[in-house]
């Protein structure tokens, strides 16, 4: 099974690098092989490294951002990908007038794999540490599911 996710926030600088490298993290543990990206609906942190505060709460779990760098989202990336998903209402409804017409790609949230419930996964960028843990939390379990349906065909 090979399949093509992209994780889309903001900035592509907390919220979605944290997504890529748990689902590519949890996919290598189950040995399924997956691509996975991410990117933002905006350009303002182009070539970035992730928040420092998203690679430590990554590390703190065992999983390593390096080598990630910011990038905006294309119009390619809706052809390229199965799946682009979005980490709030305002990426996902930015990605809808982004995406063009006739492109493959299934847009949904994230968190509408969650199992606590759909929603938002928050933007931890003016907070403090503890909703970076939240929102990894958040992340993980909805990768979690996510890669539940993969495996299940869905």
């Amino acid at each position: 099974m090979t399949d093509r996710v992209l994780f889309v926030c903001l900035g592509n600088i907390c919220r979605s690098p944290l997504a890529e490298g748990v689902f590519r993290h949890l996919a290598a543990e189950r040995g399924i092989v997956v691509e996975a990206d991410s990117a933002g609906t905006g350009a303002w942190h182009e070539g970035e490294p992730p928040d420092p505060r998203s690679c430590e709460v990554a590390a703190r779990h065992g999983i390593d951002l390096d080598g990630q760098r910011a990038r905006a989202v294309v119009e390619a990336d809706f052809e390229r990908f199965d799946m682009i998903l979005a980490m709030d209402r305002q990426n996902l409804e930015d990605l809808q007038r982004l995406r063009p017409p006739h492109a493959r790609a299934r847009i949904a949230r994230l968190r509408d794999h969650d199992p606590e419930g759909p929603g938002d996964v928050p933007d931890p960028y003016y907070g403090g540490d503890q909703g970076f843990e939240r929102v990894y939390r958040m992340i993980h379990r909805s990768c979690e599911a996510l890669l539940d349906s993969l495996e299940d065909g869905d």
